[in-house]
């Protein structure tokens, strides 16, 4: 059965300390749910990009006030880190949260945040990939340039909770043959020869390439981030979909997707965005056949971002209508069971 998650990037139009408060009660109400998973995003030094340049120390603290719910990166910007602290630092967070950490690890998107760590952008991907080598030795236990340094505590119950976040198949093949986890993202950038292309027509292949490059024996790990916003009126759900798309947009468009078109539907299908009521919502993601190809599908609210309480009712009808009604959630008839006693 397809697990569901909850991945948040902190973007409430808030204070740092009360966006980190706001996401520790959004990660409890989705374990309250049966969701199984959450995941926070690492970004530095950009606001309006997200809100949270120290995912372990956060998840640390998401740790201590839930019991169930795994909890991941998603993801590191591995190139602007010393490979070796991250090692550290998931092992730490794994032990304190009994064994619920996901290690999710990407190149990284903006390309200004990597001179104040003394990286160029343009050569991410070879950094990238010399320094997931280096977690994954210390992971397994290598020597790390000495045979007295070994990282301790041990991380190798770690290592097949690793996940690679990718645009391409060459970066599905690159996790798969690592025998590690897929994570795709709900904003995939579009090829300027066909910039109408859906996300799972691009993501597909992608998904193919990762399980062809699979070790035998291996079971896959595909996450595939989405955009849901789901209201109990249409007319809500739209309303903070006008307002919230129509500001994203201009971001992406200075990025270089601009929207198809100026209506709210043109905006809600140029972001891939489901956004309505449950009924709504179920008929356009059970369309989305990458989506349904994933072992793991992360619910996001941006950038539509509704307030707060909105947010944790989205969370609500995810779990106890939407899910259901699409076979996804591993863990919802338990919660369901739970909550009169809770």
């Amino acid at each position: 059965m397809t697990r569901i998650g909850f991945f948040t990037r902190l973007l409430d139009d808030t204070t740092a300390a009360e966006r980190y408060r706001i996401a520790l009660e959004q990660i409890v109400h989705a374990e309250r749910h049966g969701f199984d998973s959450a995941w926070v995003a690492q970004h530095h030094f950009h606001a309006a990009e997200g809100g949270l340049p120290s995912p372990f120390v956060f998840l640390a603290h998401a740790a201590a006030a839930t019991s169930r719910i795994r909890l991941g990166t998603g993801v590191v910007t591995l190139p602007l880190e010393d490979p070796v602290r991250v090692a550290e630092d998931a092992v730490v967070l794994d032990l304190l949260s009994g064994g619920r950490a996901e290690l999710g690890v990407g190149s990284g998107s903006t390309p200004a945040s990597f001179l104040a760590f003394g990286q160029r952008a343009e050569d991410r991907a070879r950094v990238f990939s010399e320094k997931l080598d280096t977690l994954v030795a210390a992971l397994a236990g290598a020597e790390l340039e000495d045979q007295a340094n070994r990282l301790q505590p041990s991380g190798r119950d770690l290592l097949g909770r690793v996940w690679q976040a990718t645009f391409s198949a060459y970066g599905g093949t690159r996790a798969g043959r690592a025998g590690h986890g897929l994570m795709l993202s709900r904003t995939q950038p579009r090829p300027s020869d066909a910039p109408r292309r859906t996300l799972s027509e691009l993501q597909l292949p992608i998904i193919d390439a990762y399980r062809e490059s699979l070790p035998h024996g291996v079971a896959p790990r595909v996450l595939a981030s989405r955009t849901l916003f789901v209201a109990d009126s249409r007319e809500e759900a739209r309303r903070y979909a006008e307002i919230g798309l129509r500001r994203a947009a201009i971001g992406f468009t200075r990025g270089g997707q601009p929207p198809y078109g100026d209506s709210l539907d043109e905006l809600i299908a140029t972001y891939d965005t489901h956004v309505g009521t449950v009924e709504e919502v179920v008929e356009s993601l059970s369309r989305d056949s990458a989506a349904a190809e994933a072992t793991d599908v992360a619910f996001q609210v941006h950038s539509v971002d509704p307030p707060h309480e909105l947010v944790l009712r989205s969370i609500e009808l995810i779990a106890t209508e939407v899910a259901p009604a699409l076979g996804w959630g591993s863990r919802l008839g338990e919660a369901a069971h739970a909550a009169p006693a809770a």
